[in-house]
């Protein structure tokens, strides 16, 4: 019996009408309109050519395009010497040979080869050509191109003796 009694009062607040929260809701959804932005115009993608032998620009950091009237420019036509294919900082000097008085430095280059190189050879990957070699370190100049203004420059760096 109370089964009953509570299925008839149940059914008795099902109305179809309902109240007026039922209402409102139906009520303001008939006004508002989604404003929606349009989509951004997509630019069309530009790829960039990179070289890891270090040829072609960094990707990864802005630079000016270098000065074509600079009179600095590393020879991009010779062909490549084998300890060109390392960074500087992974070659380490490791000895010294003397033969018919020409000085040759020992290079080690990361996979455990000693490469000889004597004054006029390129080395690393900043077109580095040797310009000293001495029993404590090996003498580069290195072309690079400037940071600030793109232009080709010198700079001095060295490989020093590895005991």
């Amino acid at each position: 019996m109370p089964v009953l009694v509570l299925g008839v009062l149940l059914a008795a607040c099902s109305g179809e009408e309902g109240d007026d929260l039922d209402q409102y809701m139906r009520d303001a959804a008939k006004g508002i309109k989604p404003q929606v932005k349009p989509l951004p115009e997509v630019k069309p993608y530009t790829a960039l050519q990179y070289n890891a032998d270090g040829t072609l620009v960094d990707p990864f950091r802005a630079r000016k395009a270098a000065n074509k009237s600079s009179a600095l420019q590393p020879n991009l036509n010779r062909p490549k010497e084998p300890l060109e294919a390392y960074p500087l900082e992974s070659l380490k000097y490791v000895g010294l040979l003397s033969k018919n008085k020409l000085i040759y430095a020992l290079l080690k280059t990361p996979d455990n080869v000693v490469q000889q190189v004597k004054v006029g050879n390129y080395v690393g990957q900043n077109y580095g050509r040797v310009t000293q070699i001495t029993d404590r370190e090996v003498i580069l100049n290195e072309i690079v191109q400037d940071e600030l203004s793109g232009d080709w420059i010198e700079r001095a760096s060295n490989l020093a003796l590895q005991e």
